[in-house]
């Protein structure tokens, strides 16, 4: 919620406000769309925000001012999540219906499609469900996707458009080595002979916004992310509010200071300051693609398209004065003569797309599969491979006995929720190892035990399919036949 709700009221302000002009494309992926719709949570997080204003109450004086400004913000986001019940979704579909936000979806569980090739049906699994998924909850097909790590891979674009998706951004490189090459580079979207559309991410537009190293958010009078309150709070208070040991509580009073500046070392955050800093690197934004637009419409002959994606947690999470930065943007903009656009709009109004086949890459480390495929973890893809197999078998089989068809059902969102790439990443970066190990387990393991009920042609008992569709309840609509035998 540190970046949902503050972009929402970025969103919706700048979009009510006379002479601003804000236009933006937001992927919303299955699971996180099924998070903000979660009754538990939901109910759950008003709490979560009055413990965390009470825990300022104590804070030295020395930090009183950072203190209230937190809690200003915090009381702000209460006050927000009460006025719409907690119903952020709505809100999203609101921004879509005036045309200021063009809302993708994503796989259904995150899955890193490359490795999941080998098996089409497993692809249109993940595509699939997440359609379903998106339009139950905005009453629309989405037509555009955030492909998992902008992954890509020869042949996707056909499977995509057997699942209605007509354009997603990838790398830059999956541009610039498209056979043939853009003639316009990054700075137009190409079209693939499968029919999707392809834009690219432009690297000098993103880096001074994603960028803690060499971009705004390192600056020394922002906030600094790593220290945390929920470190230096005694053991008594954490146990008050039912936490054993100590946690990051999003509760963060002290600036970045200086990029070797050890975190025991760092200043109080002083918020008139970060303010000043905000509006001066969105005037530098601005300026610094005005020039870049420029120089490329001189060379190109035609007026040219910055694609500048980035993760929707920097804005709020990792980078606090994120969605305050955008708001800056949204308000500098027709001073600087730049205007804002959404995918969907590039395409609605681009008579001409050059044809071309994009090059297989993504934007991980690395650019291409290798983060995700490696010594660490490439002992899951086979596992995939294998419950992929058994999931085709038994849903391309004409005769499914209906009261099989909710053990399948069952047994589809087991393999999703298995083969999120977010396993795939833990292992590889060595951090969560044990967790990640243990959740992709556990999810094949009753995979396996629900096939396994089909292939003794036993009946699974009520209650422990019921067990199963309670813990892992997500996809409401998800459909076997999804996942039964493609013939491309």
């Amino acid at each position: 919620m540190e970046c949902y709700l503050p972009l929402l009221q970025t969103l919706e302000v700048a979009s009510s406000t006379k002479g601003q002009r804000p236009k933006i494309t937001i992927g919303l992926s299955p699971t996180l769309l099924s998070l903000l719709q979660d009754k538990d949570l939901k109910k759950r997080f008003p709490g979560w925000l009055s413990v965390r204003v009470d825990l300022l109450n104590d804070i030295p004086r020395n930090q009183q001012n950072a203190a209230k400004h937190l809690e200003k913000k915090i009381k702000s986001q209460l006050t927000q999540w009460n006025n719409c019940n907690g119903d952020l979704i709505s809100r999203f579909a609101a921004l879509q219906n005036s045309e200021t936000v063009d809302l993708l979806t994503c796989a259904a569980t995150h899955g890193y499609l490359p490795l999941l090739r080998d098996k089409p049906e497993a692809v249109i699994g993940q595509l699939k469900t997440a359609v379903k998924e998106h339009h139950r909850l905005f009453g629309v097909d989405p037509l555009g996707i955030w492909l998992p790590e902008c992954a890509y891979y020869e042949g996707l674009d056909k499977l995509m458009v057997n699942a209605g998706l007509r354009y997603a951004v990838l790398d830059g490189h999956g541009l610039l080595h498209a056979s043939p090459r853009p003639r316009y580079g990054l700075y137009a979207p190409i079209c693939s002979k499968g029919g999707v559309a392809f834009f690219g991410r432009d690297s000098e537009a993103t880096l001074p916004v994603w960028s803690a190293r060499d971009g705004y958010p390192g600056n020394a009078d922002y906030r600094e992310f790593h220290r945390d309150i929920g470190w230096d709070l005694p053991s008594e208070k954490l146990l008050s509010i039912g936490l054993k040991e100590p946690r990051p509580l999003g509760l963060k009073l002290h600036k970045v200071t200086g990029k070797n500046t050890a975190l025991d070392k760092k200043a109080i955050y002083e918020p008139k300051l970060a303010t000043k800093r905000i509006k001066e690197h969105a005037k530098d934004y601005l300026r610094g693609r005005k020039i870049q637009l420029e120089k490329l419409e001189a060379e190109m002959g035609v007026k040219p398209l910055l694609v500048a994606p980035f993760d929707a947690e920097l804005f709020g999470h990792w980078w606090y004065e994120g969605p305050s930065f955008l708001a800056e943007v949204f308000l500098q903009a027709s001073t600087e003569e730049i205007n804002f656009t959404r995918l969907k709009d590039v395409l609605n109004t681009t008579s001409r797309i050059q044809l071309c086949d994009p090059c297989p890459s993504s934007w991980g480390k690395g650019g291409y599969h290798d983060y995700w495929l490696n010594e660490s973890n490439a002992w899951i893809v086979p596992e995939w491979s294998k419950a992929a197999n058994a999931m085709i078998k038994y849903c391309s089989n004409m005769e499914i006995k209906s009261h099989n068809t909710k053990l399948l059902s069952q047994a589809a969102r087991e393999l999703l929720l298995s083969q999120s790439s977010d396993w795939s990443f833990i292992l590889r970066a060595g951090t969560t190892t044990e967790l990640a190990k243990e959740r992709i387990h556990r999810h094949l393991n009753r995979f396996w035990t629900l096939i396994d009920f089909l292939d003794k042609e036993e009946d699974i008992t009520k209650e422990t399919l019921n067990n199963l569709e309670n813990e892992d309840c997500l996809f409401p609509l998800i459909d076997i036949k999804d996942w039964s035998r493609f013939d491309p």
